[in-house]
């Protein structure tokens, strides 16, 4: 029932927005409308660029999502694991974490250079700090008697990690991945705007310097497609390790 709820609500927004467009209530030279989407789409097609400017977006976020990810996490367990380091870092991550990353934009193109490598670098920027964050919380409020339980049978920092905060913190793991699905799709368009010359940021930053805004928001639609895609991925690995977890 929820699935189905949630496919008739997209079907009835779509049908509205393309009355609405038709009927003059909208103005479908700004927002467009569904048949001129799908127009738009096959016109990349027929190109022969459509998959071209798909693919490289959804490369991009990929490395930048599973970069982010380990690298937060691994991050976050070095935290855990120094005390002292901890403490230290702690100022200076929330700050990070309410700096606007996209003022850093020019600093990582003149640094890195204009290229793939610099999206991938805008997109760490702006998961890498709430993903440490997120994983960190989960390591301080895991049941310290629990903690204390592997400890009183000898239980070194290493089986602490692993038979007790790691499974503990698997909710604020999946929680980070989830929110990081967002953030990742921000930092590679946001880094697209900046310097690529191919992508659905690239797209939408030349469909507004033409005044082609049905490029615009067919970009915007297949940006939100993939998206999800990406966030169903997300709640399929967290179902199937789930599954395996009790499995044993």
């Amino acid at each position: 029932m929820v699935r189905t709820t949630q496919i008739l609500f997209l079907v009835v927004m779509f049908a509205l927005w393309e009355i609405l467009a038709r009927m003059g209530v909208i103005d479908s030279f700004i927002t467009s409308q569904p048949s001129r989407i799908i127009s738009t789409i096959q016109n990349l097609y027929a190109q022969g660029v459509l998959f071209l400017h798909i693919g490289i977006t959804c490369l991009e976020t990929i490395i930048g999502f599973l970069l982010g990810t380990m690298l937060g996490v691994l991050i976050a367990i070095a935290l855990w694991w120094s005390k002292f380091l901890s403490q230290v870092s702690e100022p200076y991550l929330v700050v990070l974490n309410s700096l606007p990353k996209i003022a850093l934009g020019p600093v990582f193109i003149v640094r890195i250079g204009a290229g793939p490598v610099a999206i991938i670098v805008m997109t760490l920027a702006i998961s890498l700090i709430v993903t440490i964050l997120e994983v960190l919380n989960g390591f301080v409020n895991t049941d310290p008697d629990k903690i204390k339980l592997v400890e009183s049978f000898g239980g070194t920092k290493y089986q602490v990690l692993t038979k007790v905060l790691l499974p503990a913190s698997f909710p604020n793991i999946i929680n980070a991945l989830k929110v990081n699905v967002g953030l990742s799709w921000v930092g590679v368009i946001v880094g697209e705007f900046l310097v690529s010359r191919a992508g659905l940021g690239y797209l939408i930053v030349y469909g507004g310097q033409v005044f082609k805004l049905d490029l615009v928001m067919t970009s915007v639609v297949i940006l939100g497609i993939a998206a999800t895609i990406m966030y169903q991925g997300v709640i399929y690995f967290e179902q199937f390790v789930l599954r395996k977890s009790r499995l044993r």
